[in-house]
């Protein structure tokens, strides 16, 4: 249908007919082979057209996410248009805040950090800085510190731990953020209003191949196909060069290569990116950053001078009051914010600890003064991007400013004094961009990219030098830093003793000369035929995939064996049976929040009616009308409301259903008695009791 449809639009045909040799000329036969020609690349561009509208039917849409450490952000694609969406509350950015309130109920994002000071304990954020980590690691313990909830060790793994229905339960790190990166997709759905199966999402650039792999782990687990794995500093350059460009074009400017510095701090993490853009090909010169720099730190510093503070003047100490932190926390955030807008800020916090309330101005020069190492320690990395991109500061061409904390005038003020004095790009939502980038990557592999989009091309990096240890202890590099992916490298081994019947393999990321000084990301054993020393000849190859995820392969060509690295869970890598395992509690969750909400509903529902029927029965022309039988109404309404309070917590949809279908038995025929004789509707319809279309109550 859509091959004929396709070809009439074009308003072409072909008759075949047999050709006389006397009749034929070359013209004609040039002629009759060029319409030949036309039609079959008509036939052609018909069936790829045909196949695409199928592929993307088949995949539907391909959402944008940035999993961001404190706030999340959704975008799509349509037809050419990206759209950041807001949330169920208005709002285009999403806390990410995992709660669970004193019914077990869980809250994703608004909801769930406004209840944050009332159930610190149970309320979970920043699991960005925990995805990929082990519990071991310094970062992890520093964490541990700081936050309210549990962070456990299972199996070397950091865990969070909340109390649910009176028993402990713990969650990795990767559920948790599954349970953001859901609320993200419903979000989507609610906006499309169709289901989302795929999705792009960002990290930081500097992530490893740990914490990428968790993430894709995280979307799996929210029941999410994560096509592509992009990095937040080039997601956010896309979202630039678009920008530049329909600048351009709308003053007629000739485009031309651009060398980008993208400079971003967000919540909990920090990445600084060298890029050229040209002509809708981003390449990734450098990279550089710190998985554990943001915001978050800075709001730290700042608890601790108010804890100070508060000691000093009441002689009470907070540090061991999670709930007292919390409102601490909440505040500090607040006032940091507004430094970024004004030189001073009050911070008021009622019945902080024990009735003694907080009631303090922070000035941004203080604020400044409490943090100015934190600041100074983004321009390291800044140094060395433009070191490894081999790049003077007069070659670049715009500083762009990403992530909510480059909003504060102390962190823009370094980076315009290390570039001598030039001011930063600020043209572009700080909070929105990567989401923006991660939406055009997902409209462009879901096939709604448009002319000015469909051609864009990313060529990322590898973040960290990839190798193996070799004889000596020594880290052999087969992928140096900053190399272009996706990428793949092999290098031939042999062995350093007669006789050897294996060889270990291990896989490292890092800069160390030794290779125990780097991180550690797996290992294998490859079984050898024992020989004299270097005769055995061993392929290793390492790959890397446009997710910036590693994959080793080791081949002895003597006997044709092949091993296929497998992280181990000593790296934080959660195995498939786990994953199927949380993907399935994600369900069960799903289920629950839906089983909660229909059983709220239906209480609700005969809440209402109570109510009505009580009011109802108040009135004195109903009294005189229904006389004797007025009180035996009165007992059921009462009767039923004592059992609703009994069964409050404990009532199920279908026993608040049946205990209104039981009082409305006998309501019902009464008040139809009554308001038939006054010439109202059947049914008592449109009398106080009657709550079928009643509003929602907030």
């Amino acid at each position: 249908m859509e091959l004929r449809t396709c070809l009439r639009a074009k308003q072409l045909s072909i008759r075949w007919q047999p050709l006389r040799a006397s009749h034929i000329t070359l013209s004609q036969i040039a002629k009759t082979m060029t319409r030949t020609a036309f039609v079959v690349l008509a036939l052609v561009a018909c069936t790829a057209m045909a196949a695409d509208e199928t592929k993307k039917a088949e995949m539907g849409p391909v959402i944008g996410i940035d999993l961001g450490t404190t706030y999340s952000c959704v975008g799509v694609m349509k037809k050419g248009k990206v759209e950041i969406l807001p949330n169920d509350q208005g709002n285009r950015i999403t806390p990410s805040y995992v709660a669970w309130d004193d019914k077990d109920e869980r809250l994703i994002g608004d909801a769930a950090k406004n209840q944050a000071t009332l159930r610190p304990t149970q309320t979970v954020f920043d699991v960005k800085r925990l995805i990929g980590r082990m519990y071991s690691s310094k970062s992890v313990q520093h964490d541990k510190k700081l936050v309210p909830f549990e962070i456990v060790d299972e199996a070397g793994k950091p865990m969070i731990g909340v109390k649910l229905g009176g028993a402990d339960k713990t969650f990795s790190p990767e559920q948790v953020s599954a349970m953001i990166l859901g609320k993200m997709k419903e979000i989507a759905e609610r906006f499309l209003g169709e289901k989302v199966k795929n999705a792009v999402v960002t990290v930081p650039a500097y992530f490893n191949d740990a914490q990428r792999k968790a993430t894709k782990d995280a979307g799996k687990i929210a029941g999410l196909n994560v096509l592509r794995i992009i990095n937040e500093p080039t997601a956010a350059a896309i979202a630039y060069g678009l920008d530049k460009k329909k600048a351009d074009d709308a003053s007629g400017k000739k485009a031309k290569e651009q060398v980008v510095l993208v400079f971003d701090l967000g919540g909990g993490t920090f990445d600084v990116t060298l890029l050229t853009i040209d002509n809708g090909v981003f390449e990734v010169m450098a990279t550089n950053g710190n998985t554990h720099l943001g915001g978050e730190d800075f709001d730290q510093r700042t608890m601790k001078h108010f804890i100070t503070v508060f000691k000093k003047k009441t002689g009470k100490d907070i540090s061991g009051d999670k709930r007292a932190l919390q409102k601490l926390r909440r505040e500090c955030e607040r006032v940091k914010r507004a430094l970024s807008s004004q030189k001073s800020a009050k911070l008021e916090i009622d019945s902080l600890s024990e009735g003694e309330d907080l009631i303090e101005t922070l000035t941004r020069a203080k604020f400044e003064e409490l943090n100015i190492d934190l600041f100074k320690k983004t321009m390291g990395p800044v140094k060395k991007v433009m070191k490894d991109g081999g790049v003077e500061k007069d070659d670049v061409d715009e500083i762009v400013l990403v992530g909510g904390s480059t909003r504060i005038p102390k962190v823009q003020e370094l980076l315009s004094e290390f570039f001598n004095g030039r001011k930063p790009n600020t043209g572009i939502n700080p909070d929105e961009a990567v989401a923006f980038g991660a939406a055009v990557q997902g409209g462009i592999l879901g096939g709604e990219a448009e002319e000015e989009t469909k051609d864009l091309l990313l060529l990322d990096v590898s973040p960290l030098s990839l190798g193996t240890e070799v004889h000596g202890g020594l880290l052999d590099v087969l992928i140096k830093r900053n190399t272009v992916i996706p990428t793949k490298t092999t290098k031939d081994y042999t062995t350093v003793q007669d006789n050897q019947n294996a060889i270990d393999v291990t896989v490292y990321e890092g800069e160390r000369s030794r290779a125990k000084k780097n991180h550690l990301l797996g290992e294998f054993k490859m079984p050898l035929i024992p020989a004299k020393r270097g005769v055995p000849h061993i392929k290793l190859t390492f790959e890397i995939d446009a997710n910036g995820i590693l994959k080793v392969t080791a081949v002895d060509t003597g006997t044709g064996k092949v091993k296929v690295i497998t992280v181990s869970k000593g790296t934080g890598r959660l195995s498939e049976s786990e994953i199927e395992k949380m993907a399935a509690e994600a369900e069960q969750f799903a289920d629950e929040d839906r089983k909660f909400r229909e059983n709220t509903e239906a209480k609700q529902a005969l809440e209402h009616y109570l109510y009505g029927t009580t009011n109802s029965l108040d009135d004195e022309g109903l009294k005189a009308k229904l006389g004797g039988e007025h009180e035996t109404l009165v007992n059921i309404v009462k009767e039923a409301s004592k059992w609703l309070e009994d069964n409050d917590a404990t009532g199920e949809k279908a026993d608040f259903d049946a205990k209104k279908a039981e009082v409305e038995k006998i309501v019902k025929p009464a008040m139809k008695k009554f308001y038939g004789g006054e010439g109202g509707g059947d049914d008592g319809e449109g009398s106080s009791f009657n709550d079928e279309d009643e509003d929602e109550e907030l």
